[in-house]
């Protein structure tokens, strides 16, 4: 059975202060919850009978078997998943971040992306085109929202997601790193050259990169419609934008 202290400590974690002040994250559903195991240490398991039939967890920690009317009332979602896990917010995450990685693979850099569906979709993306490191801008969603763990149907135990100043960042990145960026006035993203290391900057949904980062940008990167004449809208989604542009350096790989 759920305690009202346990039920009431779910529900707050969906504010950021929460998280950060507890050191905490909710996931929910088999597969994203799975996923987590491995690279996160669960605080405790809210689980149907259901899951708990199949479902494996490390020894000793804390399991709680609720009905399902019981875990609706903790979900964050429309129709819950027979599992939701309490996580430690300092987990396991593969390739923490360092300059030496960043100057030798290819990472992403987020500029204020600021819906949670769009910064989820990206860090499934990475995961996808074996990006491991997503740097963040303070401004950015925070990627242990329970919108955006949910989003990367799991990504988040594999993607190393940091947060810092851009600026800062960019400015103590290794001699020689390339740094692309997407602009509408930038070079077609087919035809310009791509190397297999590097910095990859999305920016925000509605205003791009900031002046402030795309001053660091050294390649400047174009995603054409077709045919090249063609009335379309004002831009791409920030999302789809960055798994075109992933798909592009990884097709390049094979060539």
């Amino acid at each position: 059975m759920l305690s009202k202290a346990k039920l009431k400590l779910i529900r707050s974690l969906e504010l950021k202060k929460n998280r950060q002040s507890e050191g905490l994250f909710v996931a929910e559903g088999p597969k994203v919850v799975g996923d987590l195991l491995p690279y996160f240490t669960p605080r405790f398991i809210v689980a149907t009978r259901t899951w708990l039939e199949h479902g494996a967890v490390p020894a000793h920690t804390e399991i709680i078997e609720v009905t399902d009317d019981e875990l609706a009332k903790a979900s964050f979602l429309k129709t819950p998943q027979e599992v939701l896990g309490v996580f430690e917010r300092e987990g396991q995450q593969v390739n923490k971040l360092t300059s030496q990685q960043v100057g030798a693979e290819l990472s992403l850099v987020l500029d204020d992306v600021q819906d949670p569906g769009n910064l989820g979709t990206i860090i499934r993306t990475a995961d996808w085109f074996g990006i491991r490191q997503v740097i963040c801008s303070p401004g950015t969603a925070d990627a242990f929202s329970p919108k955006v763990v949910q989003a990367t149907m799991g990504s988040i135990a594999r993607v190393s997601v940091n947060y810092t100043d851009l600026p800062s960042f960019l400015a103590q990145r290794p001699a020689g790193t390339p740094v692309y960026g997407t602009f509408l006035e930038g070079e077609n993203i087919y035809r310009h050259p791509l190397s297999s290391n590097g910095l990859i900057i999305m920016g925000n949904e509605g205003k791009g990169i900031s002046p402030a980062v795309s001053r660091f940008v050294t390649e400047k990167l174009f995603i054409p419609p077709h045919p090249a004449n063609a009335t379309t809208g004002e831009s791409l989604n920030v999302a789809i934008a960055t798994a075109i542009t992933c798909a592009e350096f990884r097709r390049r790989a094979f060539q």
